[in-house]
């Protein structure tokens, strides 16, 4: 391992972090940005989790787009989050404008304290901002052997199918339950054909994006990310992706109380206020209607009968919801996460202005 500040200046290509490491980087910069040490945390391990998990475009790479609006005043690093119970099933969480990190972690948190409790717990919550990658919160309840449903709101993308100009977000639709020997079912998908997250990752890159990603502003279909993010992502399937985000859009904004229907901040674009995103936790005891022993024996038989079903041509595998995503994550966890050394500059630029230990990186895989 090497000190950041020579080795990210000298690599034109990618760098490898151990996956404490960069939690540590994270927390220790969010710290001076006046956020709680466990909510430091909190961020840090989403972030990192994404990166783990191969979904680079919520990572720690879209840091410093948060801790901008930090210094704006548009996040607040210390809300003060209170859950309201409206019934021993359901709750009620205003984010206070705080990280969407900690706001979705605390509210699922409570979803799963009530359905401990009673079988099921559901909490909505508003006042929040981009939470990054919604299997995070997912994970959280599938790991502690709760059946989850994550869903949020985003700021405007996508046209409703039929239209030309964006209202929708890529709102992603996330589900999973535990499974037993086989793993658990993880889904984490958005509406749209690709998130704006690939697109903006394909700028940076200086790449160009695959045709039917997006239309540019004059709405023709375009390869270059710049002319993407002046225009709008297509829904996925048509109708059907378009259809899912409305759903998104109602049980995460019209449901809680936060903005809708294409009033959703763009935390990109518009300074002029907070996002008030609003999202949507659902925990399920799976013990419900069987014992937990027995739910895990089914879903390992629907796991066994997906994974042996006769493959069509081409296929090598037949792969579950989140199975690609943790097998990235245990090979990351061997050998470090891969890291573009210009994504990681500004971050180390800031860290470097207030006085944070630097992160330490190596030019090859860990253990190479």
């Amino acid at each position: 391992m090497q000190d950041a500040k020579s080795a990210a200046a000298a690599a034109s290509g990618t760098v490898h972090v151990e996956a404490e490491e960069a939690r540590r980087f994270v927390a220790a910069l969010l710290a001076t940005y006046e956020v709680p040490p466990q909510d430091a945390r909190v961020i840090a391990e989403c972030l990192v989790r994404a990166d783990l998990r191969g979904v680079d475009t919520h990572g720690i790479a879209r840091l410093g787009g948060y801790l901008d609006r930090v210094r704006r005043g548009l996040v607040n690093p210390r809300p003060n989050l209170r859950p309201r119970r409206v019934t021993p099933a359901v709750a009620h969480l205003d984010g206070g404008d705080g990280f969407g990190f900690v706001i979705a972690t605390r509210a699922m948190a409570e979803a799963m304290a009530m359905a401990g409790e009673v079988g099921i717990g559901m909490v909505s919550a508003m006042r929040s901002t981009h939470f990054g990658m919604a299997a995070s919160y997912v994970l959280q309840a599938v790991e502690a052997g709760f059946i989850a449903f994550v869903f949020t709101n985003a700021s405007r993308a996508m046209p409703p199918w039929g239209g030309r100009e964006a209202l929708l977000g890529t709102s992603p639709f996330a589900a999973g339950a535990p499974g037993g020997e086989r793993g658990p079912f993880v889904l984490d998908m958005a509406p749209s054909v690709a998130a704006r997250g690939k697109i903006r990752r394909a700028q940076r890159m200086g790449e160009q994006i695959p045709l039917g990603y997006a239309l540019d502003a004059e709405g023709k279909p375009t390869t270059d990310p710049v002319k993407a993010l002046q225009g709008v992502v297509l829904p996925m399937g048509g109708p059907k992706g378009s259809g899912l985000s409305m759903l998104m859009d109602i049980m995460g904004g019209v449901l809680s109380g936060a903005a809708f229907a294409g009033d959703v901040t763009d935390q990109y674009k518009d300074y002029t206020r907070p996002q008030n995103v609003g999202h949507f936790f659902l925990a399920i005891r799976p013990d419900l209607f069987m014992s937990a022993a027995d739910f895990r024996a089914r879903m390992d038989v629907l796991v066994e009968r997906v994974k042996t079903c006769p493959r069509a041509e081409g296929f090598d595998e037949i792969l579950m919801p989140g199975e690609p995503e943790a097998r990235q994550e245990a090979r990351r966890l061997a050998a470090g996460i891969p890291y573009q050394a210009k994504d990681l500059e500004p971050l180390l630029a800031d860290a470097r202005g207030r006085g944070v230990p630097l992160l330490a990186v190596a030019s090859q895989p860990l253990g190479s």
